[in-house]
C-alpha cells in the first residue's frame, strides 16, 4: 500500500503544512494588491486626512487647527455686561464668533462679518469672544489680553478699533509687546497703563474664561461662529454664509 499524507512522519507533515500556509497567504495578499490597483483604493481602506485644514489656503471654509466637534453644551448666550458687541443690540440674529488675532482664517472672515452688518443692520448683531490657539500662535494670548486692557481704558468702541488694528498688524508680522503698545497708543488710550496691565497679567483670566466657554461649547478651531446657537465652522465667504443668516431669520 502506498503511504498517505497522514502516514508520513511528523516532521514531514510540519514542513508540508508550513509550505501550504505560506502559499495560501501569498495568494491572498497578491489578490488584495490586484484589487487595490483595479479600484484605485488604498490597501486597508481610506487614508485618514490630517485635521490641519490650514494647509489648504484655497479652502474658503478652512479653520485654524481643527474642524470643531459637535457642541458638548449650548453656547453661552450674549452677556451685555461681559461681551464685545458690534451692531444692533436688539437684533434677532446673534453671531457669537470665537476668534484669534493671529489666525489668518479669522482675518479672512472679517469681510464676511462686515458685509453681514452692512446688509442686515437691523437683524444681525456680532459678538466677539477670544479663542487664542497658543500652541500654534505664540502671540495670540497677549494680543487678546492687550485688547482687553484697551477695553478697560477706552470701552467697547476702543476694543473694536483695537480689534481691527490687531488683525491688520498680524498680516504684516508678529504681534510683539512693542507692536501691541504702539497699536494701543494709536487707538487713543494710555500706552503706559496698557503696559502695566499686560505686565501684571490683569486680563489673563478673562481671556482664559472666554476660551473655556468656547471649549465647553465644542469649539476646537478658529474661526468658529454660532448663528443663533448653531455652530458654523470656518472662514466662509459671504455668498455661502448668507444662507445661515437667512435660515436664522435675517431679512434685508
Amino acid at each position: 500500500m502506498v503511504p498517505g499524507f497522514w502516514d508520513a512522519n511528523p516532521k514531514a507533515m510540519f514542513f508540508s503544512g508550513l509550505f501550504l500556509g505560506v502559499a495560501v497567504a501569498s495568494s491572498l495578499g497578491f489578490g488584495v494588491i490586484l484589487g487595490s490597483l483595479w479600484t484605485g483604493k488604498p490597501v486597508g481602506g481610506q487614508v485618514a486626512v490630517a485635521a490641519g485644514t490650514g494647509e489648504v489656503p484655497t479652502n474658503p471654509g478652512a479653520v485654524e487647527e481643527q474642524q470643531p466637534a459637535p457642541p458638548a453644551n449650548p453656547v453661552q448666550p450674549f452677556d451685555e455686561k461681559n461681551d464685545h458687541l458690534l451692531g444692533n443690540k436688539n437684533a434677532k440674529v446673534t453671531l457669537i464668533s470665537y476668534s484669534d488675532f493671529q489666525c489668518p482664517y479669522c482675518r479672512r472672515f472679517i469681510p464676511t462679518i462686515q458685509e453681514t452688518l452692512k446688509k442686515y443692520p437691523k437683524d444681525v448683531r456680532v459678538v466677539f469672544r477670544h479663542f487664542p490657539l497658543s500652541s500654534i500662535h505664540p502671540f495670540a494670548q497677549k494680543a487678546a489680553e492687550a485688547s482687553e486692557c484697551v477695553t478697560k481704558l477706552g470701552g467697547n468702541d476702543a476694543f473694536w478699533k483695537m480689534h481691527d488694528k490687531l488683525f491688520a498688524a498680524s498680516e504684516k508680522g508678529d504681534l510683539t509687546n512693542d507692536v501691541l503698545l504702539t497699536l494701543a497708543k494709536e487707538v487713543g488710550v494710555d500706552q503706559n497703563k496698557v503696559k502695566e496691565c499686560l505686565d501684571k497679567d490683569e486680563m489673563k483670566a478673562r481671556v482664559e474664561a472666554f476660551f473655556a466657554s468656547g471649549n465647553d461649547s465644542g469649539v476646537e478651531g478658529t474661526p468658529a461662529t454660532f448663528v443663533n446657537g448653531k455652530l458654523v465652522s470656518g472662514a466662509l465667504p459671504f455668498s455661502m454664509f448668507e444662507a445661515e443668516l437667512k435660515a436664522a431669520g435675517a431679512k434685508e
